[in-house]
Protein backbone atom coordinates (compact mmCIF):
# COMPACT_ATOMS: atom_id res chain seq x y z
CA UNK A 1 0.00 0.00 0.00
CA UNK A 2 1.63 3.74 -0.85
CA UNK A 3 1.55 6.37 1.80
CA UNK A 4 -0.81 8.33 0.50
CA UNK A 5 -3.46 5.83 0.64
CA UNK A 6 -2.26 4.65 4.11
CA UNK A 7 -2.53 8.43 5.00
CA UNK A 8 -6.28 8.55 3.47
CA UNK A 9 -7.37 5.59 5.57
CA UNK A 10 -5.63 7.22 8.56
CA UNK A 11 -8.17 10.41 7.91
CA UNK A 12 -10.67 8.30 7.06
CA UNK A 13 -10.31 6.03 10.33
CA UNK A 14 -10.39 9.11 12.93
CA UNK A 15 -12.62 11.12 10.19
CA UNK A 16 -10.59 14.17 9.89
CA UNK A 17 -10.49 15.99 6.58
CA UNK A 18 -7.16 16.85 4.96
CA UNK A 19 -8.08 20.78 5.70
CA UNK A 20 -8.03 19.74 9.21
CA UNK A 21 -5.11 17.49 9.33
CA UNK A 22 -3.41 20.33 7.74
CA UNK A 23 -4.14 23.38 9.87
CA UNK A 24 -3.67 20.58 12.87
CA UNK A 25 0.09 20.74 11.63
CA UNK A 26 0.57 24.04 10.59
CA UNK A 27 0.63 22.43 6.97
CA UNK A 28 -0.16 23.86 3.71
CA UNK A 29 -3.42 22.04 2.81
CA UNK A 30 -1.57 21.41 -1.20
CA UNK A 31 1.29 19.54 0.56
CA UNK A 32 -0.92 17.48 2.05
CA UNK A 33 -3.28 16.57 -1.15
CA UNK A 34 -0.28 15.82 -2.82
CA UNK A 35 1.15 13.30 -0.32
CA UNK A 36 -2.86 11.95 -0.14
CA UNK A 37 -2.47 11.33 -4.09
CA UNK A 38 0.63 9.93 -4.08
CA UNK A 39 2.16 13.47 -5.96
CA UNK A 40 5.13 13.96 -3.73
CA UNK A 41 6.79 12.23 -0.95
CA UNK A 42 6.84 13.20 2.65
CA UNK A 43 10.20 14.00 3.93
CA UNK A 44 11.76 12.64 7.21
CA UNK A 45 10.51 15.57 9.56
CA UNK A 46 7.10 15.57 7.96
CA UNK A 47 6.56 11.23 8.58
CA UNK A 48 8.08 11.92 11.89
CA UNK A 49 4.92 14.52 12.76
CA UNK A 50 2.46 12.17 10.73
CA UNK A 51 3.32 9.27 12.34
CA UNK A 52 3.32 11.41 16.08
CA UNK A 53 -0.11 12.94 15.33
CA UNK A 54 -1.97 9.93 14.42
CA UNK A 55 0.22 7.56 17.43
CA UNK A 56 1.54 4.85 14.74
CA UNK A 57 5.49 4.47 13.79
CA UNK A 58 6.78 5.82 10.47
CA UNK A 59 7.48 2.21 9.30
CA UNK A 60 3.42 1.93 9.52
CA UNK A 61 3.28 5.28 7.54
CA UNK A 62 5.77 3.76 4.62
CA UNK A 63 3.73 0.05 4.89
CA UNK A 64 7.16 -2.03 5.77
CA UNK A 65 6.79 -4.44 8.39
CA UNK A 66 7.47 -3.51 11.81
CA UNK A 67 10.08 -5.75 13.53
CA UNK A 68 10.14 -7.45 10.38
CA UNK A 69 6.86 -9.47 11.53
CA UNK A 70 3.92 -7.24 10.72
CA UNK A 71 2.84 -6.45 7.72
CA UNK A 72 0.49 -3.47 7.04
CA UNK A 73 -2.77 -5.30 7.61
CA UNK A 74 -1.59 -6.86 10.70
CA UNK A 75 -0.27 -3.14 11.77
CA UNK A 76 -3.70 -1.46 10.79
CA UNK A 77 -6.09 -4.69 12.61
CA UNK A 78 -3.27 -4.23 15.99
CA UNK A 79 -3.58 0.08 15.70
CA UNK A 80 -7.61 -0.65 15.50
CA UNK A 81 -7.16 -2.74 18.23
CA UNK A 82 -5.34 -0.72 20.37
CA UNK A 83 -8.10 2.40 19.91
CA UNK A 84 -10.85 0.52 21.19
CA UNK A 85 -12.40 0.64 24.29
CA UNK A 86 -11.39 -2.35 27.02
CA UNK A 87 -15.35 -3.46 26.27
CA UNK A 88 -15.52 -3.01 22.54
CA UNK A 89 -11.87 -4.93 22.63
CA UNK A 90 -13.42 -8.00 24.40
CA UNK A 91 -16.10 -7.82 21.81
CA UNK A 92 -13.79 -8.30 19.10
CA UNK A 93 -11.75 -11.04 20.88
CA UNK A 94 -14.83 -12.95 21.23
CA UNK A 95 -15.70 -12.27 17.73
CA UNK A 96 -12.17 -13.05 16.31
CA UNK A 97 -12.43 -16.63 18.44
CA UNK A 98 -15.67 -17.43 16.95
CA UNK A 99 -14.42 -16.92 13.49
CA UNK A 100 -11.28 -18.88 13.57
CA UNK A 101 -13.19 -21.46 15.03
CA UNK A 102 -15.29 -21.43 12.11
CA UNK A 103 -13.07 -21.14 9.52
CA UNK A 104 -11.05 -24.14 11.19
CA UNK A 105 -14.42 -26.20 10.96
CA UNK A 106 -15.21 -25.47 7.08
CA UNK A 107 -11.22 -26.12 6.56
CA UNK A 108 -11.95 -29.75 8.44
CA UNK A 109 -14.98 -30.45 6.21
CA UNK A 110 -13.22 -30.00 3.00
Amino acid sequence: MKFGDILRNLLEERSLSQKELARALNMAPSTLGNYIRNEREADYETLKVLARYFGVSVDYLLDLPQNGVLCHEESALLHSFRSLTPEHKDILIDFSSLLLKRSLRIDSER
